[in-house]
């Protein structure tokens, strides 16, 4: 129910926003609006200010909306009228009424993010937790938990790190648009810091998953290696491993973090039996040895370690909170971040150096719109934030059913001075709509694998 809930929610403020950005250029312009409608289908909720021109609707099926406006193109529009026509107006006032829409998303999208700023947000420290072995950060000599002071490109100038969050976007950036990426690390608080470059440029990514954050082998902020609550008649309870003890060695192998500690158990098992391995862990002080077997468990296709135990200490957490300006300047920057990622792996997937998996259907959003809304406002503030940015981004693509597609009929009468003819837009908009559904239909085979798979 609360997916339902958050979707709806979700759909129904970009839709209004978009559709609303259009309404009040219109009206600016002194085009006269007909009907503001959210959805389409059968009319659920209609009204009509009073000295309004505009009826405003609520229709059944909320995956998208329009706004209707005064156009002899349509149907016959009185001479006394005609000034307050659509497809009289302008040429300028004709484009700014259609990128209106697309602008307003990303407006929001600013505020959103501004919002996120100015209420604060609990984030992990950018501390790193132990790399993946034979990952891009273990070939790069990180060993796990430095702390990140800077961070950016390669021959680029540095940039203050404030989170892990920050650390992982710059890498899926650097991932995707084929960047290498350095970081400035220290191994302790008061420790020197050394950089570290790490390769991206050559892994080729095409696609934003777990995987790839496998691959480059920074998946998950640092958190020390300490067991959690103990499960009953479980390998860890068996063993005689309590509540609060601090992992330091797994056999023959240090234990860096969680992370590393959960990794080793998992792949504790051999020949389809789980290793007895001594594990030196400290408790209230005191250095122990304990023997210790995990279960063995099956885990998809495969057979995997587990202990019963809740292994790896919450990561340190730090508040992120910024005051008026700043934050709503952080927002710009994070919208205009968005927008060009999203842009760059638009143009990838169209000439084939990204992979088609990266589009998502409204099952992906309304999945991930139920799970931001779960785990509290600010996470759902920034999922409706980078959808209101899609949604922006993906209506200015040059496809003639989009908003996009409109204002390349409108480059064209700029350039030659005259409209683009009846018959050559109606096949545009043929190709448009059929361009459309094969997105569509990827999207929504996507969402079916993500979900099913």
């Amino acid at each position: 129910m609360l997916t339902l809930f958050a979707f709806i929610v979700a759909l129904g403020l970009l839709i209004a926003i978009h559709e609303y950005g259009h309404y009040r250029m219109a009206v600016a312009c002194g085009v006269k609006v007909l009907r503001f409608s959210i959805g389409f289908g059968r009319t659920l909720l209609r009204w009509q200010p009073k000295g309004s021109d505009t009826e405003f609707t609520l229709c059944a099926f909320p995956l998208g909306g329009y706004v209707r406006m005064l156009d002899e193109r349509e149907a016959p529009v009185d001479a006394s009228e005609r000034h307050r026509a659509f497809n009289t107006q302008p040429l300028r006032s004709r484009a700014l009424i259609v990128v209106a829409g697309p602008v307003a998303n990303l407006l929001l999208a600013v505020v959103l993010y501004a919002c996120v700023n100015w209420m604060g947000v609990q984030q992990a420290a950018a501390v790193l937790g132990s790399p993946v072995v034979g990952s891009v950060a273990e070939r790069a000599g990180l060993m796990g938990g430095e702390r990140v002071v800077s961070a950016g490109f390669a021959e680029a100038a540095l940039q203050t790190v404030s989170s892990f969050e920050d650390v992982r976007w710059l890498l899926t950036r650097g991932a995707l648009e084929g960047k290498d990426v350095q970081l400035a690390v220290q191994a302790g608080q008061n420790s020197q810091s050394r950089e570290v470059t790490l390769a991206l440029a050559a892994m080729g990514a095409t696609e934003a998953d777990a995987g790839l954050f496998r691959r480059i082998g920074l998946v998950s902020p640092y958190s020390r290696a300490e067991l959690g609550e103990v499960m009953a008649g479980g390998a860890a309870e068996r063993a005689g491993l309590r509540k609060g003890d601090v992992v330091l060695k797994f056999g023959s192998h240090p234990v860096v973090d969680g992370a590393q500690l959960r990794g080793l158990i998992r792949a504790s098992v051999q020949s389809n039996a789980t290793e007895v391995s001594v594990w030196k862990v400290v408790r209230a002080g005191q250095i122990l040895e304990i023997t210790v077997k995990p279960d063995m468990v099956q885990d998809g296709a495969d057979n995997i370690g587990k202990i019963g135990a809740f292994v790896g200490a919450m990561p340190e957490l730090i508040l992120l909170r910024y005051g008026p300006f700043d934050g709503l300047w952080q927002g710009v920057v994070k919208t205009w971040d968005v927008s060009l990622l999203t842009l760059r792996m638009m143009g990838k997937m169209v000439i084939g150096e990204a992979s088609l998996k990266n589009l998502s259907g409204p099952l992906t959003i309304a999945d991930y719109a139920g799970r931001s809304a779960s785990m509290g406002i600010t996470s759902y503030l920034i999922f409706l934030a980078l959808i209101s940015v899609s949604l922006g981004v993906l209506n200015l693509l040059p496809l003639p059913v989009l908003d996009g597609g409109h204002l390349m009929y409108y480059l064209w009468e700029w350039v030659t001075g005259k409209s683009m003819s009846d018959a050559w837009q109606d096949r545009f908009q043929r190709v448009g709509v059929a361009l459309l559904a094969i997105m569509m239909c990827i999207a929504f085979f996507n969402d079916i694998n993500r979900l099913w798979g």
